[in-house]
């Protein structure tokens, strides 16, 4: 019987070893090259959602009839906390999910942590004081918008929006209430991530900062925002049905005005539409994890927690889109600042004299228009 040369026996123990190094290799670079997708996806998300809201806030500043109304400014302070999400939050929340590592140490990881909190928050109740204002200046006569939305309420609810976050942001986080009588949990979730306190960022929430947080930062916003574009869809829809009667009749009066003023009011419903569904597919998914990993003995893998967050994150780069883009006086705005200050595109859209300027006049409803245009 033949033997084996001693060359042969030396590749088979070799062999096993090269394929499993090939196979290592193979892996590292499958792992670099998501890496390098993910850090690009990332990129885009965080370079749009400043572009965005950047644009917004130099619009106001630019355009005095922009600065006119004094509703724009709930605009332009969303742009303002959105754009911080892009600049203060994103990029940390980035950087750690490319590198699997947290970088920045144990107080660094609170201070971030309470102002992704915060930041998120203060964008959500803004959401909800647009749809407040618009509920009063479309569904209450005009002594009642002008006496309710005045410019000490504006500024108060402007306030509002950036101080009540705080309350559930870096007052609980820096005094660590969320983990009260989950210790045990965050110190054998740090474990499993194989770090210490300053190389990993775990952070845990207890039942009730669960809920509490939950119920400020979106539940009752959620709640009052269906509410108000609720009621807005209904006047808008009933606005719609009885131009369609008096068409119907022959007794509509300016029949160029009620057709465009139709047109206005049903692109109002759809927009509201666009609106919240957008708001609640982001943020809806998260918040509603939120509540219920505590109570699953938080079970929830980290990558659905991630891919959750980010969802939320990207509202912030579609709300410029949502609240600001579609209006057409803010879309004006934009094109006079890329176009390097051409004047001619600040008069497009801008209505003419004879039925069109009453057209325009009738889709206005208290000096606000029925939904971005």
């Amino acid at each position: 019987m033949a033997t084996a040369s001693p060359r042969h026996l030396l590749d088979d123990i070799i062999n096993p070893e090269q394929q499993q190094q090939d196979q290592q290799e193979q892996e590292e670079f499958l792992n670099s090259v998501e890496t390098v997708v993910l850090t690009i996806f990332l990129s885009i998300i965080i370079i749009m959602t400043v572009f965005g809201n950047l644009l917004v806030m130099v619009a106001l500043c630019k355009d005095r009839h922009l600065r006119k109304k004094k509703t724009n400014y709930f605009i332009v302070s969303l742009a303002f906390a959105d754009l911080l999400v892009a600049l203060v939050v994103m990029p940390f929340a980035a950087i750690e999910l490319t590198t699997g590592r947290w970088r920045y140490g144990e107080i660094f990881c609170l201070v971030r942590t309470s102002l992704d909190v915060l930041l998120t928050t203060a964008s959500i109740l803004h959401l909800c004081c647009i749809a407040l204002d618009r509920y009063y200046a479309i569904c209450c006569q005009p002594l009642v918008y002008r006496h309710k939305m005045t410019p000490l309420r504006v500024a108060v609810m402007l306030s509002g929006c950036w101080l009540i976050p705080t309350f559930i942001s870096f007052l609980p986080i820096m005094q660590s209430w969320n983990a009260i009588g989950i210790e045990d949990i965050i110190e054998e979730r740090r474990a499993l991530t194989g770090g210490s306190n300053d190389t990993s960022c775990v952070f845990l929430v207890n039942r009730p900062y669960a809920l509490i947080c939950s119920a400020v930062a979106f539940y009752v916003p959620l709640a009052l925002m269906v509410l108000a574009y609720q009621r807005i869809y209904v006047t808008a829809m009933t606005h719609v049905r009885q131009i369609e009667t008096l068409h119907r009749a022959g007794s509509a009066p300016q029949a160029p005005a009620t057709n465009s003023r139709m047109r206005i009011e049903t692109k109002a419903a759809k927009t509201l539409a666009v609106i919240m569904g957008c708001f609640c597919l982001c943020w809806a998914p998260f918040f509603i994890t939120n509540v219920v990993d505590p109570f699953i003995h938080y079970s929830v893998p980290w990558q659905l927690w991630t891919a959750w967050l980010w969802l939320g994150y990207i509202n912030s780069g579609l709300n410029p889109f949502l609240y600001a883009f579609l209006n057409r006086a803010f879309r004006r705005a934009f094109l006079v600042i890329l176009c390097c200050g051409d004047e001619r595109y600040s008069r497009q859209g801008s209505c003419s004299y004879g039925h069109t300027h009453r057209a325009c006049s009738a889709a206005s409803v208290n000096g606000t228009s029925m939904a971005p245009r």
